[in-house]
């Protein structure tokens, strides 16, 4: 029986999730939400994830096993808390992981821990990434090997606050201190050193463009960059998908280039129950899937989510059919 749109686990909340398939099999990189009955707030605090427990199935209309956890806060020299989402790659005849997490001083960076099973466990670095900040990271291993990491999100996540090359407490969109005609940040970009443990070149905010060739504003908080950032490739072109947080939609803008800059194109999903969206897009057996979360499970509690996925469809020009979650 097919899972589509229904959660994958329930014995513990998913989010986030990265979805990748190895060897003909899915896996899924989801964080782990822990119940608790605290507030929310903007700055994330309610997001108490502190292990990744990943999870895979043989084909999509198979159960999804829990294959317990692969990495806990614990064992992770230079982070405190909060460890958010992740995403793996494959190279090297190793699987990389990559996560965030807070270190001592309270700073989100992107650490990075080695396996040789996709399923771990995982080994961190004694360190995290050098020059890395904020949330979110992506991988993207390209056709010719090269590999990319996405990442960055707003508020909670901290990418606004490094906005002068350096954190600042006070340089925050909650603050008002950002005019809404300027051009929106983008997520950072880097390409990764062949050993996918540093950044091979100075990560820089990508570029998003509107339909006249303009940059996005803030204030155009429909199409404007928040956080979870996406890479994929569909017909040779390169698809940067990402939340806009606020308005809760899912969107993707196209490039000829993995460093673009990147034309919107529209909507990959409407609002889900719950604050967050966060997803992936991968390709198996010939069809595309969106693997995404929403508060099902909890009744609408935010830091209370499942992972679930459908398929993903494309129009002849490459546009993407938008998805309404509770739709057939």
């Amino acid at each position: 029986m097919s899972q589509e749109r229904k959660p994958l686990v329930t014995h513990i909340f998913t989010a986030d999730p990265s979805a990748h398939v190895f060897d003909g099999k899915i896996y899924i990189y989801p964080s782990h939400d822990i119940p608790h009955e605290g507030e929310d707030n903007d700055s994330g605090d309610e997001y108490r994830m502190e292990d990744y427990h990943i999870l895979s199935m043989d084909n999509l209309d198979a159960p999804c096993v829990d294959n317990g956890e692969a990495l806990h806060v614990r064992d992770v020299k230079w982070a405190s808390k909060q460890m958010w989402a992740p995403d793996v790659a494959f190279k090297n005849d190793t699987y990389y992981l990559y996560f965030p997490a807070r270190d001592k001083e309270g700073l989100f960076r992107i650490g990075v821990a080695t396996s040789k099973s996709p399923v771990g466990p995982f080994k961190a670095e004694d360190d995290y990434i050098k020059g890395s900040y904020s949330i979110d990271p992506a991988s993207f291993v390209d056709e010719d090997g090269r590999a990319y990491l996405y990442y960055g999100g707003l508020w909670g996540g901290q990418l606004d606050n490094w906005k002068k090359g350096y954190y600042d407490p006070k340089d925050c969109q909650l603050e008002g201190s950002i005019n809404p005609d300027e051009a929106a940040q983008g997520p950072m970009f880097a390409e990764l050193n062949d050993d996918m443990l540093s950044f091979k070149t100075e990560p820089k905010n990508l570029v998003i463009l509107d339909e006249n060739g303009d940059s996005i504003k803030v204030g155009d908080e429909d199409r404007r960059y928040f956080e979870g950032p996406w890479m994929h490739k569909y017909n040779g072109k390169y698809y940067l998908s990402y939340s806009t947080g606020t308005t809760h939609y899912l969107v993707y803008a196209t490039s000829d280039s993995p460093a673009g800059p990147f034309t919107y194109g529209g909507r990959i999903m409407e609002p889900v129950l719950g604050w967050t969206t966060h997803h992936s897009i991968v390709e198996y057996q010939g069809k595309w899937y969106l693997f995404y979360h929403d508060c099902e499970l909890s009744n609408g509690i935010n830091h209370r989510r499942c992972v679930k996925f459908t398929e993903l469809k494309y129009r002849p020009d490459g546009s993407i059919i938008t998805i309404k979650p509770y739709e057939e």
